[in-house]
């Protein structure tokens, strides 16, 4: 059964910059992990095949974020309904954040059971050098924050529909599909739904025809790139030119793919229950880093 957590945190120390995604929050969950399992958190962290969790960056609650940018000094503030990614300055003592982790293993939801119910919010967790507190854990839907969720693989199915041939996916963090030896960041149909299907046919017991991605073309798109650090490297602010090879060039914003051809009604359900899956699979590369972050939006 998929599950969408999002974790209430509260820093007690100041978060440097470098350390609110990428190899750092992937540390942290492996050790929420072993706290609970130590076995567990080391065959996690020992795999490099189809990851069953994914990791977002760190966030900001909303009335805090204005504070801190995602691009240079020069560009505006994300957009409503967007997510940082990189942050200039530290993330101060005392700023409410939120961080976000999905779990495509019912097993893996089982062995962290222990910790959600036994949540101890005096606990500090460390994050690089800094200190933060679990305050609470989400895992139902809620309104005023759209990604925690829950349901499992047969009612993905079930609830998908039978007959809309609009999907609509939003990609919030850089995303990018490799491609041979290199990565390509334009998200054609092959590469997002074959990302999903891939999770999809791996984890959920449902297994879907490759063949159904070929009914889709996009009709509709408002991205554009995006250059992110590699999530496995710090970031550092300083007035040097950033190593290329330290970089990740993504795509964010909005995609409407759209189902063509006279597709009978099994077909479209499979391609709308792949873009629902969305929610708890990711996109593309390194989601266990914070990378390719996408929901289907209406």
């Amino acid at each position: 059964m998929p599950h969408s957590l999002v974790l209430n945190l509260l820093p007690s120390s100041p978060i440097p910059p470098g350390f609110t995604t990428g190899k750092h929050l992937h540390a942290l969950f492996l050790n929420l992990v072993s706290s609970v399992d130590a076995a567990m958190g080391n065959q996690l962290h020992a795999n490099e095949g189809n990851k069953s969790f994914t990791l977002s960056p760190l966030q900001l609650v909303r009335s805090h974020r204005p504070q801190l940018r995602s691009k240079p000094d020069r560009s505006p503030e994300p957009a409503s309904g967007s997510m940082q990614w990189q942050y200039r300055q530290p993330v101060s003592s005392g700023t409410p954040c939120w961080w976000r982790i999905s779990l495509l293993d019912d097993r893996l939801f089982g062995h962290l059971s222990q910790l959600w119910l036994n949540l101890n919010p005096n606990q500090p967790w460390h994050l690089g050098p800094a200190d933060l507190h679990i305050t609470s854990i989400l895992g139902t839907p809620q309104s005023t924050q759209p990604w925690a969720n829950f349901c499992n693989y047969q009612q993905l199915y079930d609830q998908a529909s039978e007959t809309e041939r609009k999907l609509t996916l939003q990609f919030y963090t850089p995303t990018a599909f490799r491609q041979g030896k290199y990565d390509a960041a334009m998200p054609i149909p092959a590469s997002v739904f074959g990302s999903l299907l891939r999770r999809w046919n791996h984890h959920s017991g449902l297994e879907f025809s490759p063949d159904i991605i070929d009914a889709l073309q996009p009709s509709y798109f408002n991205i554009r790139t995006e250059v992110a650090q590699d999530p496995r490297t710090q970031f550092q602010h300083t007035g040097a030119r950033v190593n290329p090879a330290n970089q990740f060039m993504g795509c964010v914003g909005k995609v409407t793919y759209q189902i063509l051809g006279s597709c009978n009604r099994d077909t479209i359900q499979q391609l709308n229950t792949l873009a629902d899956f969305a929610l708890y699979a990711g996109v593309g590369r390194k989601t266990p880093m914070g990378m390719g972050m996408t929901r289907r939006v209406a």
